[in-house]
């Protein structure tokens, strides 16, 4: 087995997205190619209603997939097709843009008025781009819950870890997206397919991944107490973006280290990119805003 080192550490900056919703981003509108397939990661967290009740209303997607992942307060949303739903604590929402699709996404905190969730975009290859929207909502409740026997826990959102498939299904870049929590003080290897990119995303706890010789604090929630005030330090959030290998090793800090671990094989298209629109060249990205100014936009009913 060989350990992936450590490409780059990259700390989130703080961004405003939809109709004034404050958040953090650890990755997105710059290089490609080292998260490829992925597009950007935004952390959505707050225990002040006033920065993130706005929301994002009525906005464009195409020729991507969202994957939204809550695990505080709750998502209202829907859709130019009619869709409608709402995801709470724990839940995620894989959606497919594909050809394109208007939606919304209304944050609510919880009943202390804490708001948090991810937010991770998808490329998808040219031969899929105009394919048909689609949903996959899947319930707290239907993700696999695995605890190993030195106390890690791992829940599988999408992809296969551990003997345990993830709910998430018939996604073109058949990635790996994993929540998982290392205890206090332990050390942990994990495996993930070289041909893979893959990046680690911490947002509880503290700890070390290999070539990184300090433990990176995060201090947000208390990892053993979910329950407790946040103590929210945007500065402080750290991704791992990891170079090529078969697994990564992680040492946990005295709170334990929670952390998103995103894996995908690399689609290496050209990008063509405006906003919430993501083509292969600059004549299909002119052909959708196009679209979307005289009413054409969505293809699919």
């Amino acid at each position: 087995m060989s350990l992936r080192p450590v490409r780059q550490m990259i700390h989130t900056q703080p961004a405003i997205e939809g109709a004034g919703v404050k958040l953090q981003r650890a990755f997105g509108f710059g290089k490609t190619r080292d998260f490829d397939p992925f597009l950007l990661l935004d952390d959505f967290r707050n225990d002040n209603p006033a920065d993130y009740l706005a929301g994002f209303p009525w906005h464009p997607h195409r020729g991507i997939e969202t994957i939204t992942y809550v695990l505080a307060g709750s998502v209202e949303h829907g859709d130019s097709l009619g869709n409608k739903g709402k995801m709470t604590a724990g839940d995620v929402q894989w959606m497919t843009a594909g050809s394109g699709i208007l939606h919304q996404e209304m944050p609510k905190g919880d009943a202390q008025g804490r708001m948090h969730g991810f937010q991770l975009w998808a490329n998808l290859p040219a031969h899929l781009k105009m394919t048909d929207p689609r949903y996959q909502d899947i319930p707290s409740s239907a993700i696999p819950e695995i605890t190993d026997d030195d106390g890690t826990q791992v829940r599988v959102i999408c992809g296969e870890f551990w003997g345990r498939k993830g709910p998430v299904e018939g996604v073109a870049a058949d990635p790996s997206y994993l929540d998982i929590f290392v205890p206090a003080g332990k050390r942990k290897r994990l495996a993930i397919e070289t041909a893979r990119n893959a990046f680690a995303y911490v947002f509880a706890g503290s700890g070390a991944f290999r070539d990184a010789s300090d433990p990176r604090a995060v201090l947000t929630e208390n990892v053993s107490k979910p329950d407790a005030p946040a103590s929210y330090d945007a500065k402080n959030h750290s991704l791992v973006l990891f170079d090529r290998g078969d697994e990564i090793s992680v040492h946990a800090g005295p709170q334990g280290i929670r952390f998103l671990l995103v894996s995908g094989r690399p689609i290496e298209e050209p990008v063509a990119w405006y906003g919430p629109i993501v083509m292969n060249t600059q004549a299909e990205l002119r052909e959708a805003i196009s679209e979307l100014q005289d009413g054409t936009f969505i293809r699919h009913r």
